[in-house]
């Protein structure tokens, strides 16, 4: 699912390479971007973000990672913020794109990399007028209503004319920045860094009861409510559990309260488990039969349908944006109209009632062409930064391919 050249050729020297991010929240942009560098990479990295927060995702950086704490912190809610609160981002980027500009570690990089939506538009700002090579991680479909108006407006006529690469982790991501990028940027699609163990080898059922399980963060487009109301339908009563696995790193701690309040509204609070912010992501999948991606509006790429598939769980996901790239209908997991509680319910009784359908699925998710382990995504990444660092010209050709045919 790697989309650029079949021929990037080799890295030639390692490469210093700043990135950039906003936070240092658990979010999935943040722990994808942990993984990456805690991976067999061929580039000297440095991390370089505003104040952290309460919880610090970055302490997992490995040793030969240096970071740095620079700037002001760099408060959530921009994508819904009012004009006041988007005046008041305004001024926090230009204060944070000025630290970021006169730091040492940018001035001596080979390249700078955005790691997030928000560090790419201080980073844009930062580097407006200068020739560094700038690379923006598209992790969010480019769309007001994933980006807000003012998250749009700087995406589409700040950070996207300035990026000389973009690495998106969808093709329906890149879809649809492209109308918004130089003809020179390098486009590549790279799966993000997942944490994937790619082995191909049959699952074992875990014991038990069905177990479903949606692992995201908490918050109300990511679709845990609906799939509460599909649950509750589909199985009334009997011997089924859902688990909701994930944090809430962007201030929506209510919205925990209003699932679980939910649940019990339902009757079904005593087989729901709210887990909360989850360290063993494969543990938890391990114990699961059925993975589900409910998102209430397109999804760029989740992380966790990569992960559903490369642990062999029967994947559930909604018809439309990044999933449906790698999800085929009855071949390796199952695709829904998006949106719809009926349709999911119906998906949900399909898989519980039939073992056969339920073995069958399992065995094709863990061998879905194009599932990487950290290692072969740092290699991708790698060629990327060279393509834009050297001015190598990798030309976007809307092919797709294998990402394992791009790395032999």
């Amino acid at each position: 699912m790697f989309v650029g050249s079949a021929a990037l050729g080799s890295v030639r020297t390692r490469l210093n390479v700043v990135h950039l991010d906003h936070t240092t929240a658990r979010g999935g942009a943040e722990m994808a971007l942990v993984r990456l560098l805690r991976a067999d990479r061929p580039w000297n990295a440095v991390v370089l973000h505003p104040a952290a927060e309460d919880e610090d995702v970055f302490a997992h950086l490995p040793e030969d990672v240096p970071r740095h704490i620079s700037g002001v912190r760099q408060e959530a809610g921009a994508s819904t913020s009012s004009r006041i609160g988007a005046l008041r981002i305004g001024a926090q980027l230009l204060k944070q794109a000025a630290l970021t500009k006169a730091h040492p570690a940018v001035r001596r990089s080979d390249l700078v990399v955005a790691n997030s939506t928000r560090a790419a538009a201080y980073g844009a700002i930062a580097l407006r007028g200068s020739s560094k090579p700038f690379v923006v991680h598209l992790r969010d479909i480019v769309s007001v209503e994933s980006l807000g108006r003012f998250g749009h407006r700087m995406m589409t006529q700040v950070i996207l004319p300035r990026a000389d690469g973009v690495v998106a982790n969808s093709n329906a991501t890149l879809a649809s920045a492209e109308p918004f990028l130089g003809p020179h940027a390098v486009r590549a699609v790279v799966p993000s860094a997942s944490g994937l163990r790619v082995s191909g080898r049959r699952r074992t059922r875990p014991a038990g009861p069905l177990r479903f399980g949606i692992l995201a963060r908490i918050d109300p487009w990511k679709g845990q409510l609906m799939l509460l109301d599909a649950f509750a339908q589909a199985f009334p009563s009997g011997e089924e559990h859902l688990d909701i696995a994930g944090g809430a790193p962007f201030r929506h701690d209510d919205h925990i309260d209003e699932l679980r309040a939910r649940a019990v509204e339902l009757g079904i609070s005593d087989r729901v488990r709210l887990l909360g912010q989850v360290d063993d992501v494969q543990g938890v999948l391990d114990g699961w039969d059925v993975g589900i991606q409910a998102s209430l509006r397109p999804e760029p790429m989740g992380q966790n349908v990569l992960q559903y598939l490369s642990s062999g769980l029967v994947t559930i996901v909604a018809g439309e944006g990044g999933p449906v790239e790698w999800v085929t209908d009855g071949v390796n997991g199952v695709v829904v109209p998006p949106r719809d509680v009926d349709a999911l319910a119906t998906a949900l009784r399909t898989v519980a009632a039939d073992p056969q359908l339920r073995r069958r699925l399992s065995a094709e998710a863990s061998l879905t062409p194009g599932l990487l382990d950290d290692d072969k995504v740092a290699r991708l990444h790698a060629q990327v930064y060279e393509a834009v660092a050297r001015g190598t010209g990798l030309q976007h050709d809307r092919v797709r391919e294998p990402a394992q045919d791009l790395l032999a």
